[in-house]
């Protein structure tokens, strides 16, 4: 960490943002994994398949109360 900011401070030209300049000097910056790459893209498909299956239900549920009567309470007298 304290070579990473030395050569900070021996920047001719300072980065717009030093936070930046840490993680590509640290080796943060580096290509991501494949496989998260890949579990992003499944979570995003997920999240789809999500709100279809919602708004179905939603859809189904409508369709439903058309058919059946509308539920009261029973009252025991």
């Amino acid at each position: 960490l304290s070579a990473v900011l030395v050569a900070l401070y021996e920047e001719p030209e300072k980065p717009n943002s030093a936070l930046d300049f840490l993680k590509h000097h640290l080796g943060a910056s580096t290509p991501e994994n494949p496989e998260i790459e890949a579990l992003r893209l499944e979570v995003a498909e997920m999240k789809e398949k999500y709100e279809a299956v919602l708004e179905e239900n939603k859809k189904l549920k409508t369709k439903l109360a058309q058919y059946e009567p509308p539920q009261e309470e029973k009252r025991d007298e």
